[in-house]
């Protein structure tokens, strides 16, 4: 559903935010596939992958950043730098986003995650 993982993506933009970064792109598509949100914490660019959950009957939602889907966002990652930064410190993040029954967010940032 797109809708939820639009909502989990602009809840993590916000809390990324406020936490100091400034956001870069989101939802950056390359060749290899798409990256979430980008970010720069610092001199550091961030490569942030965003799994929202309602209910966690299917799994955490870290467990769906498995090593093919890191891989993937390393490729987009280095697609992206080379068009724009020539040889930044990076990062690959996760921020997990599960909304209660009432609605409510509960949002968990995993620096370096990956």
């Amino acid at each position: 559903m797109r809708s939820l993982g639009d909502k989990g993506e602009g809840l993590a933009g916000a809390f990324l935010e406020k936490k100091g970064y400034r956001l870069l792109a989101r939802n950056w598509r390359g060749p290899s596939g798409e990256v979430d949100l980008i970010a720069r914490d610092g001199e550091v660019v961030v490569f942030v992958e965003v799994k929202t959950r309602r209910a966690r009957r299917f799994g955490d939602a870290l467990e769906a950043v498995d090593t093919r889907k890191q891989e993937k966002i390393r490729q987009t990652a280095l697609s992206y730098l080379s068009r724009v930064w020539p040889e930044p410190p990076v990062r690959f993040d996760v921020v997990t986003v599960f909304l209660e029954r009432d609605g409510s967010p509960c949002v968990e940032h995993l620096p370096g995650a990956f």
